[in-house]
């Protein structure tokens, strides 16, 4: 039996995951900027539309490799200074898109900050699912915590870029990103199981979920956006584009909530599969030249979306290998996330929206109607029952 936990320990997990999840708000900008003003200002960065795709993509290609580290590190330091370092190197990536020009010179910004999102992003998970009580809640708080940085860079990032270019609009990200040190400076800094050796094994259906989730979402999608509002709106683009990206993070903040209070309140694995099978809807639609009402509905299902997994994760795996469940997840989604932005910059130009989204939707429908097979693991806590 699951020790009863008290109202402290609950209050302390609920403080625990703010934290992580405003040092991560405050870093995330440094990258999102980068997504609205990378492929439009491409040629001041010297780079083609395709390199740009590759930059982009850059980050999460190199934790699929770098989680192994990143969670080596976390599980023997802890949480305060895994997120403190990982802030002060989204710093020094935001300084650095200020004055790097060209390709070799902007990769090595965009791996450094692959690293330190792992760090962050695993710190998010880990303290949201601490406690298993109000595991999916407290996930969907977290989300919406994290989304508020982006949310307000996004619009703002668009009006300056529009005014003054884009490279000075990174000094003034990375001087908020500061905020996001004094969040990590209360974060515990306790040790985690140490992982164990693991083989090599053919990814699960919640594997592919979370890599096919990373490709349509986090890549296909966002830069899709991206590049049709150029095509579509050359006046104001930037802005047009920076709200439509701000929205989405102003529905995270909104719905994410209420995206763990239904995977409390119907299970997190029925709630994914609904939802995911909309979104695959929604993508055709998006695709098929209905631009921005798919693209609202879209960012409102991967609003509620956000929060399921980690809960799923921690219900299907033993307590002792959490933090490396969560990690390995992540690298699947990383590896769909990374191809993502490399997809659409060398297909969108030369392929129909509709043919490229509405593959990636088949493909993620597959999945998701694939994800409630998969029975919880027996020696993982068990989600409290609502009476």
């Amino acid at each position: 039996m699951m020790a009863r936990m008290t109202t402290p320990d609950l209050r302390q997990a609920d403080l625990d995951s703010r934290h992580a999840a405003l040092s991560l708000s405050a870093a995330l900008p440094c990258d999102i900027v980068l997504y609205l003003l990378l492929p439009m200002y491409a040629d001041q960065f010297h780079v083609t539309l395709a390199e740009a795709g590759i930059l982009l993509a850059a980050n999460r290609l190199v934790r699929i490799a770098g989680y192994r580290w990143v969670a080596r590190f976390y599980a023997e330091r802890g949480d305060r200074p895994t997120c403190w370092l990982a802030v002060c190197a989204a710093i020094l990536c935001a300084l650095g898109y200020t004055v790097a020009s060209g390709f070799w010179a902007l990769l090595p910004l965009r791996l450094l900050w692959g690293m330190a999102f792992a760090g962050l992003n695993l710190s998010t998970q880990a303290m949201s699912t601490a406690n298993p009580v109000g595991a999916a809640r407290r996930s969907g708080r977290s989300r919406g915590v994290i989304a508020i940085g982006p949310m307000l860079w996004l619009p703002l990032a668009a009006l300056l870029a529009g005014h003054y270019g884009p490279r000075i609009v990174f000094l003034f990200v990375a001087l908020t990103a500061l905020l996001g040190l004094l969040a990590a400076r209360r974060l515990p800094a306790h040790a985690y199981p140490a992982p164990q050796a693991r083989r090599w094994k053919l990814p699960n259906a919640l594997d592919w979920w979370s890599f096919l989730e990373g490709l349509t979402l986090d890549g296909l999608f966002i830069v899709g956006l991206s590049y049709m509002s150029k095509q579509s709106f050359s006046e104001h683009a930037e802005l047009i584009a920076g709200v439509l990206m701000a929205l989405r993070y102003f529905g995270e903040i909104v719905l994410s909530p209420l995206g763990g209070w239904l995977a409390e309140r119907f299970g997190a694995v029925k709630v994914l599969v609904v939802l995911s099978l909309a979104t695959c809807a929604a993508l055709v639609g998006f695709g098929g030249g209905l631009l921005w009402f798919f693209a609202g509905l879209i960012v409102i299902l991967r609003a509620l979306q956000l929060p399921l997994l980690a809960p799923i994760v921690a219900a299907r795996t033993p307590p002792a290998e959490r933090v490396h469940a969560l990690a390995g997840r992540a690298i699947w989604r990383d590896i769909g996330a990374g191809m993502g932005p490399m997809l659409a910059g060398l297909l969108l130009p030369v392929m129909s929206s509709l043919w490229l989204y509405g593959l990636a939707a088949s493909a993620l429908a597959i999945a998701a109607a694939a994800c409630g097979r998969e029975p919880a693991h027996p020696a993982a806590p068990a989600a409290p029952v609502r009476r």
